[in-house]
């Protein structure tokens, strides 16, 4: 058990820890060949020189303006969508939860859409980002009848708003000039392409906002997941802590489709994958920040990379393989009987 103070003691389980000191190895393997990669190769071993004393050069520029900020960006965003993935698995006790799926990522595309065909060059992209999706969560907390309570219904009720925030999407990008919408199509994918300091700057505030409020809730979580009953008879506010929990987790992806836009699946199988590897049902929050950052870490890798995909934005990658992961997913619950 490792405790932060009085109030939070989280499971600690020896796969755990071996699995995220693995993923942690392999984020590092893969944020190397990230900073090595590309039309100017730089050798592993420059790296240091390069980065803490940048020589008024081509490597310096290119590590320090372009390779780092997007390589930073990159495993903040992924953690986040991890971190957000696995509230919501937990809350709605549901492999199929997640930001995805509830329509905030479709919501946001709606909200860039939206300010682009009413107020373009008025309302910067991430604003747009923001409103959709707070809009998103506003209708989906609305449409279940009961806000946060009945965890099948946000499910239910995100799958609606995600369709009705497609549509939308759509009409705006069937409208506006072919240039604009050409644009809008690169954010609409999901991509870190063009990302800066900035970009770092929002990713770093949400992770520092929402990590230790999810470290706070994870306990309670967990006594949630083994039955309503047992945890009301513990004292748990069940209602109070997965609103808190669906709070984190939209904060979280928020500030992930903002920076990035809608990166798809990532916080769905981030979670999965951990649960997975620690053949536990706890809440396995720091394990799945890992592998939600090197998820998107070695999917932006291949974009910059691989012959097929080069020049891609990261979201589409990500998009092709979740969706056969999906479809693997729901093939096995139906099996289950969960479906």
């Amino acid at each position: 058990m490792f405790r932060i103070g009085p109030w939070v003691a989280l499971p600690v389980h020896p796969r755990m820890l071996a699995w995220s000191g693995i993923a942690l190895i392999l984020l590092l393997i893969a944020a190397v060949l990230t900073l090595s990669m590309g039309k100017l190769g730089i050798a592993p071993q420059a790296l240091p020189a390069a980065l803490f004393d940048p020589p008024r050069g081509a490597a310096g520029f290119t590590l320090t303006t372009l390779r780092g900020p997007r390589l930073l960006v990159a495993i903040g965003v992924g953690a986040a969508l991890g971190i957000s993935g696995a509230l919501f698995q937990a809350v709605t006790r549901n492999p199929l939860g997640s930001p995805d799926v509830i329509g905030l990522g479709a919501g946001a595309g709606a909200g860039v859409a939206i300010c682009a065909l009413l107020w373009p060059g008025v309302l910067p992209t991430p604003v747009g980002a923001l409103i959709g999706a707070t809009l998103a969560i506003t209708l989906v907390y609305f449409s279940t009848g009961r806000g946060f309570a009945a965890p099948a219904r946000i499910i239910i009720a995100g799958i609606g708003v995600s369709a009705m925030a497609h549509a939308v999407t759509q009409y705006v990008v069937s409208v506006k000039l072919r240039d604009e919408a050409s644009q809008l199509a690169g954010y609409l994918a999901g991509s870190i392409n063009s990302v800066g300091w900035s970009a770092v700057g929002i990713i770093t505030i949400t992770l520092a906002l929402t990590l230790p409020a999810a470290w706070v809730l994870a306990p309670s979580l967990n006594q949630i997941g083994l039955g309503d009953a047992l945890a009301h008879s513990l004292g748990i506010r069940i209602t109070a802590t997965r609103t808190a929990a669906i709070v984190v987790a939209v904060v979280a992806a928020a500030g992930a489709v903002t920076v990035a836009g809608p990166i798809s699946f990532v916080a769905l199988t981030a979670p999965q994958i951990a649960q997975r590897l620690t053949r536990s049902p706890a809440l396995s929050l720091g394990l799945s920040a890992l592998l939600g950052a090197l998820i998107l870490v070695i999917a932006d890798l291949l974009a910059q990379q691989a012959p097929f995909a080069r020049g891609l934005p990261v979201g589409i990658l990500t998009a092709g393989v979740g969706g056969i992961y999906l479809g693997a997913l729901l093939i096995r619950e139906w099996r289950k009987g969960t479906l």
